[in-house]
């Protein structure tokens, strides 16, 4: 594809591995330098490394925690000093624990909140004075199909991701005179190593487990990284930009409720 990423600036949470290191090395590959976070600092500093290597990108490693607001700051002032500004924000965390939705105390909800919903909103917050100097830019958060229909034991990221997409949705209004657009990806079930510990976690055995959930998927598959990062670039590029305040669902059709 060519998007049109040349020189552009992209902050992606998340990045070490999985679908924040896929989206990462998309906008790479497309020309965009990447400043890429996570809390384990030597796995940051080797997907920095592999990003290097595959794609010849400027790529940025920051350490960072999303849940303190000044880890949210000190990102987006790094990238502006050492990249030049923001034009893409990817925000991306690892999901809260699993769990029957009245076995958590209020340390629990609060820690979600701060993972999920307060992080988006600290980082839009930091972002997007940038997006305004540079003339536009894209938000996209990546969330799960929990967000739009609630799955037992997923409580803590149902409520978190279910604010996240109105929070989007009510942003995307007030930022679009200025050229910046906000979506969401909801992905369904994406062959991560967070997958494959559900897949373990389910009783009956990591393949049996697999099995069943594949064939509750239309396409008869599970979804690759490659599925999201291919679609979250087109999002945050020029070429998406007239696509705003929406949540996608990318999950093969499992989810299919109307709404």
């Amino acid at each position: 594809m060519n998007l049109d990423l040349e020189g552009k600036v992209a902050i992606v949470g998340g990045a070490s591995q999985g679908i924040g290191y896929g989206i990462a090395r998309a906008l790479a590959r497309e020309g965009a330098a990447v400043a890429i976070t996570a809390r384990r600092e030597a796995e940051l500093h080797a997907a920095a490394e592999r990003l290097r290597a595959e794609t010849g990108a400027d790529v940025l490693p920051i350490q960072s925690d999303c849940r303190r607001p000044d880890d949210c700051a000190r990102v987006a002032e790094s990238a502006r000093r050492e990249l030049g500004g923001i034009d893409i924000l990817v925000n991306n965390d690892g999901a809260p624990p699993l769990g029957p939705v009245l076995s958590f105390d209020d340390t629990a909800w609060a820690k979600a909140v701060e993972q999920n919903l307060m992080y988006v909103v600290r980082m839009a917050r930091e972002a997007v004075p940038s997006m305004k100097e540079r003339g536009g830019g894209s938000i996209l958060n990546i969330t799960a199909i929990s967000a739009i229909q609630p799955i037992p034991g997923f409580a803590l990221s149902v409520a978190t991701w279910s604010g996240v997409i109105g929070y989007a949705k009510t942003l995307s209004l007030e930022v679009a005179p200025f050229g910046i657009n906000v979506n969401t990806i909801c992905p369904g079930y994406i062959d991560t190593t967070r997958l494959q510990k559900v897949f373990a976690a389910g009783g009956e055995g990591a393949d049996v487990v697999k099995a069943r959930l594949t064939d509750e998927i239309p396409m008869k598959r599970i979804g690759t990284v490659d599925d999201i990062a291919t679609l979250a670039a087109l999002l945050v590029s020029p070429k998406g930009r007239y696509v705003t305040g929406t949540a996608i669902q990318v999950d093969g059709g499992l989810l299919r409720a109307t709404r």
